[in-house]
């Protein structure tokens, strides 16, 4: 074979080399998917997380790699927890004692990665939990009805005039209209106050990450704007040594109209099951540092 055909051999093969690495990068991320992360700690207020580093697919053209902490909540949405150019990660943000869905992405200059695959973790307890048990089986009628019960899961006595506990929901037709009724409690309903809470959303649609509800809502929000908003729960007086709750609290909720209520896009609602669970949705704070419960997890 002459020295020219040698070249142009050489040359073909080069050329259809990037084009094939020009294809990759154009039907695929150019970074690799990073591991799942692991958890490393997990102590309340504190999850410390590492994983599997990643790669450019194209070798050469590399640029620094951050990887940003994802709680996804949807196609193409998620909830950013943190960044770092490291593979490991201590959040402080999180509520204790709440479950996240946690997955690692890759990004920069020039290049992304896919998602990694998503670990479950709940984090450590804080100072307080709620326990949640619907009483009705159909989320469509004119009440909400469920038992709630705070428990000591600290090392101290609670005071339960520091507590405050949201069960949070959506005014779905912009219809504001809530009566918070307390049937029993074992504590006493004289014991016990409620107050309901709405906002209107700054912009987007509500039910926005954190931040998006801020704004106080008019007495009348626009017809049909869905409102999100909760009921909160205080205490009067009352102590839990560590390990104790305040037992069942059997709470009922309805329209001053009677209307239909629909609990299905509430954040705290969860089906009937006829059992107690565990509900994060709900949150709880205790001097006002969250010790339970994150809506977006």
């Amino acid at each position: 074979m002459s020295a020219r055909r040698v070249t142009a051999t050489i040359a073909l093969a080069t050329l259809a080399s990037l084009l094939a690495v020009n294809a990759a990068r154009a039907d695929g991320p150019a970074i690799s998917t990073p591991g799942a992360p692991t958890v490393v700690a997990n102590e309340p207020h504190e999850l410390t997380l590492s994983w599997a580093s990643s790669a450019w697919v194209e070798p050469g053209n590399e640029q620094p790699i951050n990887y940003e902490v994802q709680v996804p909540l949807g196609p193409n949405t998620y909830r950013f927890l943190g960044s770092t150019t490291d593979t490991t990660i201590t959040l402080t943000d999180l509520a204790p004692g709440t479950t996240y869905r946690i997955g690692i992405a890759a990004r920069a200059l020039g290049g992304y990665s896919d998602t990694s695959p998503t670990t479950t973790v709940r984090t450590a307890a804080g100072r307080a939990t709620v326990s949640y048990l619907n009483l009705d089986w159909s989320p469509t009628n004119n009440q909400i009805q469920h038992l709630l019960k705070v428990t000591n899961t600290g090392t101290g006595p609670l005071d339960l005039s520091t507590v405050q506990v949201r069960y949070h929901l959506r005014f779905e037709g912009g219809n504001t209209s809530l009566v918070p009724n307390c049937d029993w409690a074992a504590l006493g309903c004289d014991r016990i106050r409620q107050t309901v809470q709405f906002f209107i959303p700054p912009g987007g649609p509500p039910g926005g990450p954190p931040g998006a509800m801020t704004t106080p809502a008019p007495p009348y929000p626009a017809p049909g704007t869905p409102v999100p908003g909760w009921v909160e729960l205080t205490f009067t007086d009352g102590t839990l040594a560590p390990g104790q709750s305040t037992g069942p609290i059997q709470l009922r909720h309805h329209r001053h109209s009677w209307s239909d209520i629909d609990e299905r896009d509430d954040p705290s609602w969860l089906a009937a099951t006829g059992q107690w669970t565990s509900n994060d949705r709900i949150t709880l704070d205790v001097d006002g540092v969250r010790e339970f419960g994150d809506t977006y997890s």
